[in-house]
């Protein structure tokens, strides 16, 4: 009998059990790190980035008054903005012509003759005191003044106007300089000393147009005008009624600026600028406050003061017992709550006062090395070098000369910033009165603005950085000459601040002087190594 086999079904499958979840994620990108909010040293810390608005215009007020007592009353603050002055403005930042002539069709030489020529009506209409509204100061102290009000207060404010000439000054144009809290919204509180978030934006009732701060926005958020008060709101001298005024930015006609606003903005939507030490406030009022504890403490260490105890009224006292030691008109009147410290003072305690111990012992030894560190972090919020901020260079010569070229950087930085606000445009104005009345000649100046453009073209010039080494210093920009990196007017400019082709001719008319006395010119003798680099191999 065939055996019968049963047909086998096969099982189904046992699902797979499901990955069983481990618990909640705790550690996904920054949430275990900088944004966690269960780590014990940031659970407290929740700040809130808002906007501009909230974050500047509305603390603008307190930023500039904090900022303008620093820069008066503190050592550290004050060293911080002269530094930053000394070597960004200086003596003035100058100008030097440099036309794009091959597009304008000129030749090198008519290049150089006009670029002279304009240089020296520049400086015609610059170096004089008709080219301030206020007949003070000439263009090179207007850009100190600038400069300062700009780290100060954040933002520094020119406008531009025109009067007739006076006396043999043939051009018209004058820049008026304003304080920074001139600008400000019509009728608002803030004006006064007052933070309100009211009072940051306002609306022109006129056009819609968004008032922030004092700067006027289109719908696109484009500058338009600016609101500005006939005097500073907040002036306890100056009792006059504030009233304001609406300036367009640009002129209708020309589009040239009628107000600079001379600023460095850092966020998108900013229209105000923070002052240079809004973030090192808190560190330069508690490095001050710590100096003067210090200061009052040493002072008082070195003094040497006697107390003597009377035990009776009627008995004398000091009168008696030092009769030519203490003058009755030196004599100071018993305060229950103050007693004199100082160099050999002596104090008469009345009966029932008693002096325990007087220890005027302090240690300073930690002050120096805390002090110096809170300097650096200070300099390195700035951008200033610990070694630049204290003029103290006691490192080795590698060290120092880094200090100054970090330092160099953040100058060149700035420059670049002050001439692209202010000096520039100035300038631009000033050549286009100088064609428009017939004192220089640019042909197509006006027709295209490229061709103005082209003719506008200069370069701004300041204060030379130090040199330790003057001998190395002098040797690496002849090589850097040499190979074609730098030009020679850009290497005089940076050693010494002159102008490399009044250099050549001043030289060239000094050694002719030589020459009619007999005399030899001094040749500077080539060393070993620029012999053999100057050799030809076969």
């Amino acid at each position: 009998m065939k055996k019968r086999y049963k047909k086998s079904i096969p099982k189904p499958r046992t699902p797979p059990q499901a990955i069983k979840p481990i618990g909640p994620v705790l550690n996904t990108g920054y949430s275990h790190g900088g944004a966690s909010t269960s780590r014990q040293a940031l659970q407290g810390y929740m700040p809130i980035k808002s906007s501009p608005k909230a974050d500047v215009d509305a603390n603008l007020g307190i930023l500039r008054n904090r900022s303008a007592d620093m820069a008066i009353n503190s050592p550290l603050g004050a060293s911080a903005i002269n530094a930053s002055r000394a070597h960004v403005i200086g003596a003035g930042l100058k100008v030097a012509p440099k036309i794009d002539y091959g597009l304008l069709g000129l030749s090198a030489n008519e290049a150089m003759e006009w670029q002279r020529h304009t240089k020296a009506e520049f400086a015609l209409w610059a170096e004089s005191l008709e080219c301030d509204l206020y007949r003070k100061h000439s263009f090179y102290d207007m850009q100190d003044i600038v400069f300062m009000s700009y780290l100060i207060d954040g933002d520094a404010w020119a406008a531009v106007k025109y009067r007739k000439p006076k006396n043999d000054m043939p051009y018209c144009m004058k820049v008026q300089l304003f304080e920074a809290s001139r600008v400000c919204n019509p009728g608002s509180m803030s004006a006064y000393g007052n933070s309100a978030l009211m009072d940051v934006q306002k609306r022109n009732t006129e056009n819609g147009n968004r008032i922030i701060n004092g700067v006027e926005i289109n719908s696109d958020g484009a500058v338009v005008a600016y609101w500005i008060a006939n005097r500073i709101p907040y002036d306890p001298y100056d009792c006059s009624p504030v009233k304001w005024v609406r300036v367009e930015a640009f002129g209708q006609q020309t589009g040239f600026f009628n107000v600079l606003q001379i600023s460095h903005e850092e966020r998108p939507e900013q229209y105000r600028g923070v002052p240079f030490l809004a973030p090192v406030i808190e560190e330069l009022k508690q490095i001050s406050r710590y100096t003067a504890a210090e200061l009052t403490a040493a002072i008082v260490k070195s003094y040497f003061s006697l107390f003597f105890k009377t035990a009776d009224a009627s008995e004398g006292g000091l009168d008696y017992a030092l009769p030519e030691a203490f003058d009755m008109r030196e004599k100071i009147n018993f305060d229950e709550f103050s007693f004199a410290l100082g160099p050999g003072t002596m104090n008469e305690l009345p009966p029932g006062y008693d002096v325990k111990t007087v220890d005027g012992s302090r240690s300073l030894s930690t002050f120096e090395p805390f002090v110096n560190a809170l300097i650096s972090h200070t300099g390195a919020a700035l951008g200033i070098p610990s070694e630049v901020l204290l003029s103290r260079f006691q490192s080795s010569y590698s060290a120092a000369r880094g200090a100054l070229l970090q330092f160099s950087s953040i100058v060149k930085m700035r420059r670049t910033w002050f001439a692209r606000d202010f000096c520039q445009p100035i300038y631009e104005m000033w050549l286009a009165e100088a064609v428009a009345i017939g004192r220089i000649e640019a042909k197509g100046f006006f027709d295209d603005p490229l061709i103005r453009k082209a003719w506008s073209k200069a370069n701004w010039y300041g204060p030379v950085m130090g040199q330790l080494d003057p001998v190395k210093e002098a040797q690496a920009y002849k090589m850097n000459v040499d190979y074609g990196f730098i030009s020679g007017e850009q290497a005089a400019r940076e050693i010494s601040g002159t102008e490399y082709e009044e250099n050549i001719s001043q030289i060239s008319m000094e050694k002719k002087i030589w020459r009619d006395n007999n005399m030899d010119y001094p040749i500077t003798v080539p060393t070993e190594a620029e012999k053999g680099d100057n050799q030809i191999e076969d």
